[in-house]
């Protein structure tokens, strides 16, 4: 294997991402302060890799894809997917993170209302606004004398009370930070972001993305108007924990592993294309379905269900399938436990029923 690659698909996970190069210098960022490395792979990476952490090493990727997701590392671009559904493009986001140790996967799932604001941050006003009339009402009621006492009128109310009397007024409680403005923040390693089914999205988020993406910063307005009386805001992030956002801009250190999958559904703009590293997954052949099920269920599995698998790719031109629905044939041919003849049809025909072509309702 070629020593440039510094994703080797191999699923062993290593200490390759130290030995990546700097950046071109078009692609040089220098945010800060820095954040702490996020938490480990979470349940949902290990769904997505199989319920054995160890037998991520059956998720073999090809030539070109381990190309083209080193292409990415190495020049600091997002890695944009295509294909089938089914056809692992989410998956390779969770591979990469496991294989380099870059902890837990964000992620975006984008729809039809999705704005970039979304994936930036959130910013609850009216809870802000709630709270600081809570906290201002409470200290009168604490100073209302109970019955029988005479008013003290040297009492003063605790200003830790009002979330106002916090640095910048307290907003930061009020912040947190999307899927893709956390993995902006100047972290020492890049963070994996898979931003799912981007042609889901309104004609106009390819596009809001291009700046972000290119300069890998934004602002949030909320904290610049505060100018010089607060240059620091903690601020929560999508990972559960405060980070420290420093006048109002969010950079990034070390640019993310941006993972945008699409399923063909329509057409990005130019300008976008141009940002991106592509990649086009086709539908997975025998041997990497039997892989994928061993990843799932164990060695000697695909040798079982070889025959399910072979009915899974009988499929007529046009025809779509996706993986998820060989996995639920198997997983419930495992648990019904048919082995007598007489259940022989039974299990052939849910077989054909949860592997039903995607684009046929009848």
């Amino acid at each position: 294997m070629s020593d440039w690659l510094i994703y080797r698909g191999a699923g062993a996970p290593h200490d390759g991402i130290e030995h990546l190069p700097p950046p071109p210098p078009w692609r040089d960022f220098d945010g800060g302060p820095p954040v702490p490395p996020p938490a480990a792979l979470d349940p949902a990476s290990e769904r997505r890799l199989g319920v054995r952490p160890a037998e991520a090493r059956h998720h073999r990727p090809g030539e070109t894809e381990r190309e083209l997701v080193n292409a990415a590392l190495y020049l600091r671009r997002p890695l944009l997917v295509t294909g089938a559904p089914g056809s692992g493009k989410s998956t390779l986001a969770h591979a990469v993170a496991y294989e380099l140790g870059l902890g837990r996967v964000l992620s975006w799932p984008v729809v039809s209302r999705s704005t970039l604001r979304d994936g930036l941050y959130a910013y609850d006003a009216i809870g802000r606004l709630q709270d600081l009339q809570i906290a201002r009402a409470a200290p009168h009621r604490s100073q209302q004398p109970s019955p029988g006492q005479e008013p003290d009128p040297g009492q003063v109310p605790d200003p830790g009370q009002d979330p106002a009397d916090e640095p910048g007024g307290g907003i930061g409680r009020y912040i947190r930070l999307g899927p893709l403005g956390t993995a902006l923040l100047p972290a020492a390693r890049p963070r994996v972001l898979l931003v799912d089914e981007l042609d889901k999205s309104d004609i106009d988020l390819p596009n809001d993305l291009l700046n972000v993406l290119e300069e890998g910063e934004f602002r949030i307005p909320e904290l610049e108007r505060l100018g010089g009386s607060a240059p620091e805001v903690p601020v929560l992030s999508d990972d559960g924990t405060r980070v420290t956002v420093r006048d109002g801009r969010v950079r990034c250190r070390a640019f993310p592993f941006i993972v945008l999958t699409s399923n063909g559904e329509r057409d990005f703009p130019a300008p976008l294309l141009r940002r991106c590293i592509h990649l086009h997954i086709p539908l997975p052949d025998k041997e990497r379905l039997a892989s994928m099920v061993r990843a799932h269920f164990g060695e000697g599995a695909a040798e079982r269900h070889e025959a399910v698998i072979d009915r899974f790719l009988e499929r007529e031109p046009g025809d779509v399938r996706a993986v998820d629905q060989l996995f639920n044939a198997i997983h419930l041919t495992q648990q019904a436990g048919w082995t007598d003849e007489d259940e022989e049809e039974t299990r052939r025909r849910l077989t054909a029923e949860l592997m039903r072509p995607l684009d046929r309702t009848r």
